[in-house]
C-alpha cells in the first residue's frame, strides 16, 4: 500500500532533501518550504529515518483538506481513518502550526483536532474514554494557506540529533545543517576535507559519515518502532542494509582543527560514537595560520558570528584575517557559513555563490568560494 509522507527541513535544505529521498529510490511528489512529500511502503519509513540526512521529522500524511472554519477543521480531521494507525490505547497527542491562514490560533486548533479524533476513536470502539498507555502517535497539524494537513510522526526526537553529540561546544551547529554543508561541498575520498574552526566536530563528522557511506540514524531508535503497523521485520532489514553498505576500506581523511585545545577531546569522543573516529586527524591549530597542503583540499567551516563566542568587533577581525589566510589556499574550494551581513566585504572577496540557510532560526548564509583565484 502506498503512503504519502512528508519530510520536513531546515529552510533552504529541500533541494538537497529531495535529492536525498530520490536516491532511496522514492517517488517525490511536492516541494514547498521546509518539507518535501513523496511516495513509500511502510518498509520505507525505516529506511527513510535512517538514511535522511538533512530531514527533521519523517511523518505519515493521512490527509489533506481545505479548512477555513473550526467546523470544516472538525470535520476534516473527523474524516481521517485515525483507527488504522491509533489503537484503543494508545496515546495520541497532538501539536501543530498555523501560517498564512484564517485559522490561526494553534492551542484552538489542537484542542479541535483533539476532539476530532476522540470523536472518530470512540465511534469506531465503542468507547468514551481512553487511557492513552501504550504506544505513542504523535499528531501533527499543519495549516498553511488554509490548507490542512494532518500527520502522524515517526521519528520521535527530531532527525538531527543523531546520537552522537551529547556533548557539543559553546555555539553547537544542528547536524542537519552541518550535513547540509558538508554535502554541498562534495566530499570525495581523493580531496582533503577540513573544518580548521571545528568546535565540537559537527561539519567533519557529518563529512565523515557521508564519506563513508555510514546512515545518520544508525546509532538511535525511532519512535516508530513502537508502531505495530511497522514490522520489527522492516527495522532490523533496513539497519542490516544501512550496516551492510558502509564503505569499510574507505581510504579518506578529514581535519578536524581548533584553536581551543580544550574542545579536541570532545571532538573524539563524539567521532567514536559516530563510528569515523578512524578516519579523522584531530588536532589543535590556529585557522588564521592555516597552511595548504600538497594535496586537493577543501575547506567548510562556521566561523563565530559576533553572536555567539566573541564581541563583533572580534568576529569582524577574525573575517579579515581568514580572508588574508584562506586566500593563500587557492585553488581548494572554501566553504563559509555565517549570519554576518558584510562578510565578504570584510573577508576581501566576492562568494562564486551565495546560499541562504538557517541554523535554527537564525538566518545565515553559506559563502561558496569554488573558483580557482586568477
Amino acid at each position: 500500500m502506498k503512503l504519502r509522507l512528508v519530510a520536513t527541513c531546515l529552510f533552504g535544505l529541500e533541494k538537497l532533501l529531495g535529492e536525498e529521498i530520490d536516491a532511496l529510490g522514492l517517488e517525490r511528489e511536492e516541494t514547498m518550504d521546509g518539507r518535501v512529500t513523496f511516495l513509500g511502503e511502510l518498509s520505507d519509513i525505516p529506511r527513510a529515518n535512517l538514511h535522511l540526512r538533512c530531514a527533521e521529522h519523517v511523518f505519515v500524511l493521512l490527509g489533506r483538506f481545505p479548512v477555513t472554519t473550526f467546523d470544516q477543521l472538525f470535520e476534516g480531521v473527523r474524516a481521517l481513518p485515525w483507527e488504522e494507525w491509533i489503537g484503543k490505547l494508545d496515546a495520541f497527542p497532538v501539536k501543530g502550526h498555523a501560517i498564512k491562514s484564517k485559522l490561526f490560533s494553534v492551542p484552538d486548533c489542537q484542542s479541535i483536532v483533539k476532539k476530532a479524533i476522540v470523536s472518530r476513536l470512540s465511534e469506531k470502539y465503542g468507547v468514551k474514554w481512553f487511557a492513552e498507555s501504550e504506544a505513542r502517535y504523535q499528531i501533527e497539524f499543519f495549516i498553511f494557506k488554509d490548507v490542512a494537513s494532518l500527520m502522524i510522526d515517526t521519528s520521535g526526537v527530531p532527525l538531527h540529533k543523531r546520537g552522537y553529540r551529547p556533548a557539543s561546544g559553546a555555539a553547537p551547529l544542528r547536524e542537519t545543517l552541518a550535513a547540509a554543508l558538508a554535502l554541498t561541498a562534495r566530499p570525495r575520498e581523493d580531496v582533503l576535507f577540513w573544518d580548521p574552526m571545528c568546535g565540537s566536530g559537527t561539519i567533519a563528522i557529518e563529512a565523515a559519515m557521508i564519506l563513508a557511506n555510514r546512515a545518520p540514524g544508525l546509532g538511535r531508535d525511532f519512535a516508530a518502532e513502537a508502531f505495530p503497523q511497522i514490522k520489527a521485520s522492516f527495522w532490523r532489514d533496513a539497519r542490516e542494509a544501512a550496516e551492510a553498505a558502509i564503505k569499510r576500506d574507505a581510504s579518506f581523511e578529514v581535519y578536524a582543527s581548533d584553536i581551543d585545545e580544550n574542545i579536541l577531546d570532545v571532538v573524539y569522543e563524539n567521532a567514536l560514537r559516530a563510528g569515523v573516529e578512524e578516519y579523522m586527524n584531530i588536532f589543535q591549530a590556529d585557522a588564521r595560520k592555516i597552511e595548504k597542503l600538497d594535496r586537493r583540499g577543501t575547506v567548510v567551516c562556521n566561523p563565530p558570528y559576533g553572536e555567539r563566542l566573541m564581541t563583533p568587533a572580534e568576529a569582524e577581525q577574525l573575517y579579515r584575517d581568514m580572508g588574508r589566510a584562506f586566500s593563500k589556499l587557492s585553488p581548494w574550494q572554501i566553504y563559509i557559513i555565517t549570519s554576518h551581513p558584510q562578510f565578504e566585504r570584510l573577508y576581501g572577496q566576492r562568494a562564486d555563490k551565495v546560499r541562504k540557510l538557517y541554523n535554527g532560526m537564525i538566518p545565515c548564509f553559506l559563502y561558496q568560494y569554488f573558483k580557482p583565484k586568477k
